[in-house]
């Protein structure tokens, strides 16, 4: 099942222009996003970590985390349209659908060893 259908009864969408900041990492956070178009780049701690394209999820952290805090930063690359899914929903499709909960659970993984991958360069420099 495609991410962009569980988000079809997301609350709302939201528009941003190229270059703008959709969240900085430390912010607190209570929303997950979806990209519907457009390109979002993933920052931590001020590297390049990743670029997402339509369908794909970020944000999904501090919805999971205790301390409801943003781990990255996001900023469009691009004009583009989000989907928005706040913790209620989150945790309901978490609860339903299980094709949903492991797709996040491969997300996180696969962001995780690569801001391991990342970070690792840091204390090897």
């Amino acid at each position: 099942m495609a991410k962009t259908n569980l988000f079809r009864h997301a609350s709302k969408t939201v528009s941003y222009k190229a270059g703008e900041t959709i969240f900085k990492e430390g912010d607190g956070g209570d929303v997950m996003y979806v990209v519907v178009s457009g390109t979002v780049d993933i920052f931590l701690r001020g590297r390049h970590m990743i670029k997402l394209d339509e369908g794909e999820i970020f944000g999904e952290m501090a919805l999971i985390e205790q301390d409801h805090l943003r781990s990255a930063t996001a900023v469009t690359e691009t004009d583009v349209v989000l989907a928005n899914l706040n913790r209620e929903r989150f945790t309901f499709l978490v609860h339903e659908s299980p094709f949903f909960a492991l797709d996040v659970m491969r997300t996180l993984a696969e962001r995780l060893r690569l801001a391991n991958k990342i970070l690792s360069h840091d204390v090897d420099a």
